[in-house]
């Protein structure tokens, strides 16, 4: 039985629709495996960039040394890497003061993957996100989401910001960069979406979610209730392991056996807050004020998770075992 022209055009089109909802638009990397047990070791810090000051120095070197008794693969930022008002441009100093001059321990030179916080979205976001930054600094990777394949884990880097209403309706006295990012609700369709497309496909051992903001939080700023409502059910549905943000100024691991562990290393740099929020002390593992930041130890069959203060000194340790 032949087709008519109009009937083969309308199955073509069909056939578009189901791909292009089939298909995820988040950019895949992979960053290889190189040690020979196929282990992985990472650290992961936020909240850092602000020239050296609030002891963003002292982290930093504090990072070096850890980095090297671990011989770590790369490291990880969850956000609000440079302060108050991210970058004005791509030949901004601030990106030279606040990181290429700060992490200069040898066992830092490793790459750096990045999410942006909402004090990145006050300045110019493409600027962050320009390979002119790479020029300058190999170690630098930032976009606003996307997805990491490790070895036997797999990380799923995802742009908060627009997901606070506040932002949108109630900025203050603060200018956000939404270019690309408007309409807001079709960018935040679209992102769920994708990543609950590319969580799906995943056969890693481990999944991993990055976020800026906090998802559960005893600290000031509280839980995001937009997360909860929109990203939570995707997260628990694709049994992900572990939500790494920032954002709060403290370092935190809120969990309970079996569930998803909700880690925060926003300590970078400036600290102290001298808030907490009520929290089920059955889940509330840590809270610290103070700076610091956090490495992992990924095996196939465990995950470490280790807590240090701007001292070096071990705050808080725990593991995870498939």
């Amino acid at each position: 039985m032949k087709m008519s022209a109009l009937s083969v055009r309308f199955m073509f089109l069909v056939l578009c629709m189901f791909f292009s909802h089939s298909l995820s638009k988040l950019e895949r990397l992979e960053h290889p495996v190189t040690k020979s047990d196929g282990s992985l070791n990472i650290l992961v810090v936020g909240d850092w960039g602000r020239q050296g000051g609030f002891n963003q120095s002292l982290v930093a070197h504090q990072m070096g040394i850890v980095g090297e008794q671990l011989d770590i693969d790369y490291v990880i930022s969850v956000g609000d890497n440079f302060y108050d008002d991210g970058l004005k441009g791509d030949t901004d100093p601030a990106f030279e003061a606040s990181f290429s001059h700060i992490y200069t321990h040898p066992s830092l030179q490793k790459q750096w993957y990045s999410v942006l916080g909402n004090h990145d979205y006050r300045g110019n976001v493409a600027a962050q996100l320009s390979h002119v930054l790479t020029q300058k600094d190999w170690r630098w990777f930032c976009r606003r989401s996307f997805v990491l394949l490790s070895g036997m884990v797999e990380l799923f880097f995802v742009d908060t910001n627009p997901f606070v209403e506040q932002y949108f309706t109630d900025p203050e006295d603060h200018t956000y960069d939404w270019s690309n990012v408007l309409p807001r609700d079709r960018y935040i369709s679209n992102l769920l979406h994708d990543l609950d497309l590319e969580m799906k496909k995943s056969r890693a051992t481990w999944k991993f979610v990055v976020g800026h903001h906090g998802i559960k939080t005893a600290g000031e700023h509280g839980v995001t209730q937009e997360l909860v409502d929109q990203l939570l059910p995707i997260l628990e549905e694709n049994k992900v392991d572990v939500y790494m943000n920032g954002h709060d100024h403290c370092l935190q691991h809120i969990g309970s056996d079996g569930g998803i562990q909700f880690l925060t290393s926003g300590g970078g740099s400036k600290a102290w807050r001298g808030v907490i929020l009520p929290w089920d002390p059955k889940e509330l593992k840590l809270y610290y004020d103070g700076q610091g930041f956090m490495s992992l130890h990924i095996t196939h069959y465990q995950a470490k998770f280790i807590y240090y203060d701007i001292s070096g000194n071990v705050l808080h340790q725990f593991t995870l075992s498939k």
